[in-house]
């Protein structure tokens, strides 16, 4: 699995640490930093939760064009 340069730039952009948007979505900060590092594949509950906290949609975030 990749790392998610798109997730972590879209937290960075809402100016949000890993703990602030684990906080957000109900998860551990250890969470967000291993589904940033793609070591860890997210339910997705988890994914639309982090979409709506991060105001952007599944595509933007989780869909690898590759």
């Amino acid at each position: 699995m990749a790392k998610n340069l798109k997730l972590k730039a879209a937290r960075a952009g809402k100016d949000l640490s890993q703990q602030a948007l684990a906080d957000l979505v109900g998860v551990s900060r250890q969470t967000i930093a291993a589904v940033e590092k793609g070591d860890y594949n997210p339910t997705i509950n988890l994914c639309i939760a982090i979409c709506r906290a991060l105001d952007k949609t599944l595509d933007q975030l989780f869909w690898d064009e590759n």
